[in-house]
């Protein structure tokens, strides 16, 4: 379905004349309604950590380079991120708090698992990945457009356009913003968003394991050595 499509939708609803074109147009509803659906793709893009914009980052070392280029349409970093080396058992570690990562710095701390932080649109690991050694991280893409020649990128330029996420959950959100916008009750349409919201985001989670019997290990905790030890 494109964004032309879905904005036809739209206008149907809100009672405005069903458009033609709307991307290229230079009357206003039809600038608005451009405006209002790339709005409201990225506050979605940010409402969750969609499975469909999950993308592999890989990281090759030299043996010197510290600092990497965030990749192309790096938005974020998932929620549960971690970053795995190629040469090791253990995620590295990451330093969320600058402070702390300055003062690793600084004080020139010998580290025994690879540390990572982001700072300046770059990821940085200290001591630097050996030559050959990955490093590879998911994260999330801001690219939730994707035109006509499959390529995607991070906001509606044209008609033939598509949302890579849910049409539905677009159409209400411009539905009840554009009735927000106008001073006219849009409280039921914003409802029918959140619950919508609400069922996709539950739903793109996957399901759940049910496991039976006694628990072994806490969620999150792992084992201080994964393989045996011997003597």
């Amino acid at each position: 379905m494109t964004v032309l499509s879905v904005i036809q939708d739209v206008c149907k609803v809100i009672g405005l004349d069903v458009p033609t074109a709307v991307m290229a147009s230079t009357t206003r509803e039809h600038i608005e309604l451009a405006t209002l659906a790339n709005d409201l793709a990225e506050r979605i893009l940010q409402a969750h950590d969609w499975q469909a914009l999950k993308t592999l980052a890989t990281l090759t070392g030299d043996g010197s380079t510290q600092a990497f280029n965030l990749p192309s349409g790096y938005d974020r970093m998932l929620k549960k991120a971690q970053v795995w080396s190629s040469s090791l058992e253990t995620p590295l570690s990451p330093i969320t708090d600058t402070d702390e990562w300055l003062g690793l710095e600084v004080q020139s701390f010998d580290f025994v698992v690879n540390a990572w932080t982001i700072y300046g649109g770059q990821m940085h690991i200290k001591p630097a990945l050996a030559n050959g050694v990955t490093a590879k991280y998911f994260f999330l893409s801001n690219q939730v457009v994707s035109t006509a020649g499959t390529v995607n990128q991070a906001t509606f330029t044209a008609d033939d356009d598509t949302f890579r996420l849910d049409n539905a959950l677009l159409r209400h959100g411009m539905i009840w913003q554009w009735r927000a916008n106008k001073g006219l009750p849009y409280q039921e349409d914003l409802d029918t968003y959140e619950m919508r919201k609400e069922h996709l985001v539950a739903k793109d989670k996957g399901s759940r394991m049910i496991r039976i019997g006694q628990a072994r290990l806490p969620g999150d905790v792992k084992q201080a050595y994964p393989r045996s030890i011997t003597t």
